[in-house]
């Protein structure tokens, strides 16, 4: 765990770069429409999901922003498609890409979350305005060929924004293919992913050689260690960050549970500690978006309600940092 000082240092608060207007649209080609799955409509969002305008960042390789808050799928997205959780799921959709976010985060190896986000982004109609992040996930180049056919299908589209090397995995090979794949235009941007510490280096050493579009990397209170590895080298190269395990796998909440907020939380906008631990995440000025997975709407408005108003001060992570250290 690094020291307070060796922390702040690594965390400036630089507001350079920011961008307070929400993404356009980013418009992509549907694959032919499939069939989905009967249920009722969507409801209506719970009034005011979003306290404020989103705060959107830059992607250094183009200068496209992207929103700060996104979402991931693992877990819960993984269910099944004539279930009573896909209609919550079609609820908690709605309230992300109305409350202005864009920006999802897949892979191949989450069960069956490709399918069920695919059919989420047709049945509502949101893909035009989905910056979809995926992965390659397999051993060879016959499996990633296979894989990423599957992927097509199973997200119902020809292409994504973005489409990433899950934890380095065959990396001679994988990169190869990703980088084939954004000539040909089936991904506008390619990157590199990990989720644990013990990663960090070998991240950090395929950044240099590789210098991708984005990287992604876990970072949280608990496990701050990727201020002192990857974001540094990211702001170094003009790499764009995806944080991911902000929430620590769901374990931070148990930490927190019979707890009160800071004092000081009133006066950045948080009033939940999910919200703390995304603002955390975004206050890093190399961070991009943070991509939390959930599948209720309400905890969806409460995630989107991180990404505006005030950040965190260097003194605020800090502490933070200590107290979950």
């Amino acid at each position: 765990m690094p020291s307070r000082r060796r922390f702040l240092s690594a965390a400036s608060l630089a507001a350079t770069g920011l961008a307070l207007a929400p993404l356009a649209a980013c418009s992509r080609d549907a694959a032919a429409p499939v069939s989905a799955p009967a249920t009722a409509p969507p409801s209506p969002p719970p009034a005011n999901a979003n306290a404020g305008t989103l705060i959107a960042r830059a992607i250094p390789s183009t200068g496209e922003t992207v929103p700060v808050i996104g979402a991931g799928t693992s877990g819960s997205y993984e269910i099944a498609l004539d279930s009573p959780d896909f209609a919550r799921l079609q609820e908690t959709i709605k309230v992300f890409f109305d409350g202005g976010a864009t920006l999802f985060d897949t892979a191949p190896n989450y069960t069956n979350a490709d399918e069920v986000l695919g059919a989420l982004l047709a049945a509502g109609g949101w893909r035009e305005r989905c910056f979809l992040a995926t992965k390659i996930a397999a051993d060879d180049r016959a499996a990633m060929e296979a894989q990423w056919a599957e992927t097509q299908r199973r997200l119902r589209t020809d292409r994504v924004e973005l489409l990433q090397v899950h934890n380095l995995r065959a990396l001679d090979i994988a990169w190869p293919y990703a980088r084939q794949l954004k000539q040909a235009g089936a991904t506008r941007y390619i990157g590199l992913t990990h989720y644990l510490e013990s990663g960090h280096a070998a991240l950090v050493e395929a950044m240099r050689a590789h210098r991708p579009d984005f990287v992604q990397v876990n970072y949280s209170v608990n496990a701050p260690q990727a201020a002192q590895t990857v974001l540094p080298v990211a702001q170094e190269l003009g790499i764009a960050v995806l944080i991911n395990r902000a929430f620590d796998d769901g374990k931070l909440f148990a930490r927190v549970k019979d707890m009160t907020l800071p004092a000081w939380a009133a006066d950045v906008g948080v009033t939940s500690w999910s919200q703390l631990f995304l603002k955390f995440a975004i206050s890093h000025p190399a961070v991009t978006a943070v991509i939390p997975a959930t599948g209720r709407p309400d905890r969806q408005a409460d995630q989107l309600r991180a990404g505006s108003g005030p950040l965190l001060s260097e003194a605020q992570q800090a502490e933070l940092v200590a107290q979950f250290a």
